[in-house]
């Protein structure tokens, strides 16, 4: 598959799409694609399943600086393309995604992103701008070995339920596995007020705040080793395959030591 330029024009996107996704989401006679039944979400009636094995798409990347990050992508090309805008006084970045997950061996989400080496601080604070959205959607912090749709990562995620996650892919292709800890759904109503990363040397661990406390470790971290230079950022990804939301993360910390985390 090559790279594709696209221009979007409110449905017409998803025909474009349809042109340089490839056959496994190209339509018969030019239509609008139809979703595969694996990138569905999990429901009563269905359960979402891995994709296919040999399923990927190349992500659209875009060297254009937004705030403190060097650049943007949107990982695995969803169906529906994504965006972000900074807005420097309130200290907030919006970010737009569709996106079937990120999970199992790839990803799809829009991505903000800075090349770094060495140690590394992040940390933000997560918001749902439409509370009706699913439950399921994530706004993440995410190390990244690249920007294929496949690669070797490490997240730490705020679904809209409320439950948080240090996720990571060991290797490139390899499934996602985590460490969860649940407030929705066992605390009513209570959802992390503040979440980071920190990579210390090949020791990646989550911090949250709950109500306004200083950031605390949650657990143990993670041993995972990235080759420098690698990518560090936030995004956001709907887990619906073919319908955007948004997330705002605020209060942005993104520093190349550990320990700066607050």
């Amino acid at each position: 598959m090559g790279n594709c330029i696209f221009r979007y024009a409110g449905q017409a996107s998803l025909l474009v799409m349809t042109l340089c996704a490839g056959p496994h989401l190209r339509a018969q006679g030019g239509a609008a694609p139809t979703v595969p039944d694996w990138a569905l979400p999990g429901s009563r009636t269905h359960t979402q399943v891995a994709p296919p094995k040999d399923f990927h798409r190349p992500s659209k990347n875009f060297d254009t600086p937004l705030g403190v990050f060097q650049g943007q992508s949107d990982i695995g090309s969803a169906l529906v393309a994504g965006s972000a805008s900074y807005d420097a006084g309130a200290k907030q970045y919006t970010i737009t995604s569709a996106g079937y997950n990120i999970w199992y061996q790839r990803d799809e989400f829009r991505y903000l992103w800075k090349k770094m080496s060495g140690d590394v601080s992040l940390a933000a604070d997560p918001a749902f701008p439409d509370p009706a959205g699913y439950s399921d959607r994530k706004a993440v912090l995410v190390i990244r070995q690249s920007l294929d749709d496949d690669s070797k990562e490490a997240v730490v995620a705020e679904h809209g339920a409320g439950l948080i996650h240090l996720a990571n892919r060991a290797s490139a292709g390899a499934d996602m596995t985590d460490a969860q800890y649940r407030f929705g759904g066992t605390l009513a109503n209570v959802r992390a007020k503040r979440i980071g990363i920190e990579k210390r040397g090949d020791a990646i661990a989550i911090f949250v705040s709950l109500q306004g406390e200083p950031l605390h470790q949650f657990g143990p971290p993670i041993n995972l080793h990235f080759d420098e230079p690698f990518y560090v950022g936030i995004g956001f990804c709907s887990h619906l395959p073919d319908k955007a939301d948004s997330t705002v993360l605020s209060n942005v910390v993104l520093e190349n030591a550990a320990g700066m985390l607050r």
